[in-house]
C-alpha cells in the first residue's frame, strides 16, 4: 500500500477519535451547562474531527500525487501540536495563564501542519494537470 494512502487511514482514524472526543465534551457541556471550554470544542471539532477527515480522503484521493514526505511531516507536526494546543487551551480557559504561550506555539505548530498540506495539495494537483 502507498505510503500516502496509509497516512490517510491514519488521518481517518484520527478524525474518528476526535469526533468522540468533541461530542464527548459537547454532551459534558450541555449537561454541566459550564460552557467555558466551548473554544476547545471548537477546535477539537474543526482541527481534530472535520480537518483530519478532510485530510484523510485527501491524502486517500491523490495518494499518486501527494509527496511522502510532506504527507508525513503534516501529519506528525498536526499530531504532536494539536493535543498540545488543545490541552493548554483548556487550562487557559480554567485560568491558568501560563498556558498561553503553549496555545501559541501549539498553534503554530498546527499552522505549518496546514501550511504543508496545502503545498502539498497545491504541488500534487498542479502535477496531476500538467501531466493531463
Amino acid at each position: 500500500m502507498n505510503s500516502n494512502k496509509r497516512y490517510g487511514a491514519w488521518w481517518l482514524r484520527m478524525a474518528a477519535v476526535y469526533l468522540v472526543v468533541g461530542v464527548s465534551l459537547g454532551n459534558y457541556m450541555g449537561a454541566t451547562h459550564d460552557f467555558g471550554l466551548r473554544s476547545v470544542h471548537a477546535h477539537v471539532n474543526l482541527l481534530g474531527w472535520a480537518s483530519m477527515l478532510g485530510f484523510g480522503l485527501v491524502a486517500q484521493q491523490w495518494a499518486d500525487t501527494l509527496s511522502p514526505r510532506l504527507v508525513a511531516l503534516q501529519f506528525w507536526l498536526h499530531q504532536l501540536a494539536l493535543p498540545a494546543m488543545l490541552s493548554a487551551l483548556a487550562a487557559l480557559m480554567r485560568g491558568v495563564t501560563a498556558a498561553e504561550p503553549l496555545v501559541g506555539l501549539g498553534s503554530a505548530v498546527v499552522g505549518l501542519a496546514v501550511l504543508a498540506f496545502a503545498a502539498n495539495v497545491w504541488l500534487g494537483t498542479g502535477a496531476k494537470l500538467r501531466a493531463a
